[in-house]
């Protein structure tokens, strides 16, 4: 297990940018596969971005495409979420968490959790 902490959440205006970090506890965490996910207000929680241990795969929501990005650096075990081109529809806490093997990118397939961190995009 490691513990995750994010920070970087806050308010910004539509277009702007932001950049969300996930910081780990653990000698192994470069060994684990990090997702993104986010629960929007009044929604179910739902997946956003995810990467490999190694960082050589990356995976996306489809409504994020080209505007989110992922990566790690385990030097610093730390995994980020540069988000550019926000829209009020981003709008959720938004959480990272790790699993040891990345079998699938639904909730359930990721075990240990951060405590989140709130984006809020006015228009």
């Amino acid at each position: 297990q490691v513990q995750l902490v994010e920070s970087g959440g806050g308010l910004v205006q539509a277009g702007d940018s932001l950049r969300l970090s996930c910081s780990a506890s653990g000698r192994t965490f470069s060994s684990y596969a990090v997702g993104w996910f986010r629960q929007p207000p009044g929604k179910e929680r739902e997946f956003v971005a995810a990467i490999t241990w190694s960082g050589s795969n990356t995976y996306y929501r489809d409504s994020v495409k080209g505007r989110f990005t992922i990566s790690r650096d385990n030097a610093k075990n730390t995994v980020y979420l540069q988000m550019s081109s926000l829209n009020p529809e981003d709008t959720a806490a938004y959480y990272c968490a790790a699993a040891n093997r990345l079998r699938g990118l639904s909730w359930s397939d990721f075990g240990s959790w951060g405590q989140g961190t709130q984006v809020t995009v006015s228009s």
